[in-house]
């Protein structure tokens, strides 16, 4: 099992996401580094999606990621996702 967190847009602008950006980044590499998190991206709405090996990993990116503090993610939902070519 994976845990998807995708991320709402709050209607920030480029510019407003572009100035927190080097925050998140280093928030993300934590992750990348523990080997957490297995894909991560923007959509075209400029919402976003994270897909994690645990659910607290899941739990904490969405609680502690500056985009979401900061104002630039409205809000973060985790579901359980089962990748059936990797489980």
């Amino acid at each position: 099992m994976k845990f998807v967190v995708l991320g709402e847009p709050s209607g920030a602008t480029m510019e407003q996401i572009m100035a927190v950006y080097p925050r998140h980044k280093v928030f993300v590499d934590e992750f990348v580094a523990r080997g957490d998190v297995i894909g991560i991206g923007p959509f075209d709405n400029l919402g976003n999606m994270a897909i994690f090996r645990t659910r607290e990993a899941a739990g904490r990116f969405a609680a502690e990621d500056p985009f979401f503090l900061e104002g630039i993610v409205k809000s973060y939902s985790i579901r359980e996702w089962s990748d059936s070519l990797l489980d």
